[in-house]
């Protein structure tokens, strides 16, 4: 059972989210909180696995949060919820140490999807924000690359496994297994660690 800390500063949000998770046979809200400092409270007494972080509230801020939540609760994941999708804000949520970002206008099955992926160990961006990520220069360092190449190469450096690549590109595991070995060689990489350096050094993925 996936345990959900709740974290909003809209009593009518909070209660639709615990409505919605609470359906789901492997995940439960074990708490609530209306504030970044209730947050804190509520994540040293429950340790809950996921905290459902909203980045706008009133006093401190969701990334002010961040740093004493990875601190009293140190086994939970945050996820944060936002109404703000541009990048530097996904970019700051990501480098902060937070394990995903959703937008508050994600469906239902994606802020599942994003909770069991994250719970599992994964990280997770909604793939039509991530592709906002990629520096819009970056064209020139990945030109010897296809378009789908590319696709995968942003998706890895992004935290995606293979599986997940496939799913979200509707290519299979094989494909993306192949189009990985490709773009690894044409860039003289050799494993996946090297290609995440590759990406955060060249500022293709990553921090501003």
């Amino acid at each position: 059972m996936i345990t959900v800390l709740v974290t909003d500063d809209h009593t009518v949000l909070r209660t639709g989210l615990r409505a919605l998770l609470d359906q789901e046979p492997d995940i439960t809200v074990v708490g609530e909180a209306a504030n970044a400092d209730e947050a804190v409270l509520k994540a040293r007494a429950l340790q809950p696995d996921i905290i459902l972080l909203d980045v706008v509230m009133p006093r401190r801020s969701g990334f002010d949060a961040l740093r004493d939540l990875c601190e009293v609760a140190p086994n939970a994941r945050v996820i944060m919820l936002s109404m703000q999708t541009n990048p530097s804000s996904i970019r700051k949520a990501l480098n902060a140490g937070a394990a995903g970002f959703v937008a508050k206008h994600a469906s239902e099955a994606d802020l599942m999807d994003a909770i069991r992926r994250v719970a599992a160990g994964s990280r997770y961006v909604d793939p039509e924000l991530a592709g906002d990520l990629v520096v819009p220069d970056s064209a020139a360092l990945t030109d010897v690359l296809s378009e789908r190449e590319r696709d995968v190469m942003f998706m890895l450096a992004l935290g995606y496994t293979n599986q997940e690549v496939a799913e979200q590109l509707y290519i299979s595991v094989r494909t993306v297994d192949t189009h990985r070995a490709h773009l690894m060689r044409k860039l003289d990489l050799h494993t996946r660690a090297e290609l995440v350096l590759y990406a955060l050094a060249n500022g293709l993925v990553g921090p501003a």
